[in-house]
């Protein structure tokens, strides 16, 4: 199957279990891409893996988004499956406000989303609903901010020691 038809099909099948819950679907850097409504991507996730005809069991890579421009949508989550069987590879998305980082867990699915998800709770603040054991993984627990979100300047402003005509700037 091409993928122009696997976003078809992906779409088609989405489109009739959850209706409007499937926002949009598209073609991106050569990866059929779903965005769905945030409450429903456990249940999404769970109906590509058992569906016969896709067989996603497979979850490559998970990772937090944070577009801060993006008013009432600034954060959000990317999950990357994988049909093993069929060879299929697709992204599902989903964004949500700053102010409620909440995200349904999808460990009930994919045990190994437990260190994916602690990973981006530790960098973007995302909270898992359902998740077992959600706390910092990689930083002090005691750290006052998430270092991946882009809410501080990429350098110092204030530097006068810096010459940055070599770089393009």
């Amino acid at each position: 199957m091409d993928k122009e038809t696997l976003l078809t099909t992906v779409q088609e099948k989405l489109k009739a279990q959850f209706g409007d819950g499937l926002i949009s679907s598209e073609m991106i850097a050569d990866y059929p891409v779903f965005t769905l409504r945030r409450d429903i991507i456990c249940d999404v996730v769970k109906f590509l893996y058992d569906n016969e005809d896709l067989s996603f069991q497979y979850l490559t890579t998970m990772a937090g988004l944070h577009y801060p421009e993006n008013k009432g949508q600034e954060l959000g989550v990317m999950y990357q499956l994988h049909s093993l069987t069929k060879n299929f590879r697709i992204r599902l998305k989903v964004f949500f406000s700053i102010n409620d980082p909440n995200v349904p867990s999808i460990t009930p699915v994919f045990k190994g989303a437990n260190w994916m998800e602690r990973q981006e709770f530790d960098f973007f603040g995302i909270i898992f609903k359902g998740h077992p054991n959600l706390k910092r993984i990689l930083n002090m627990d005691d750290l006052g901010y998430y270092p991946m979100r882009k809410e501080y300047p990429l350098e110092d402003g204030t530097r006068e020691d810096k010459d940055d005509t070599m770089f393009g700037r």
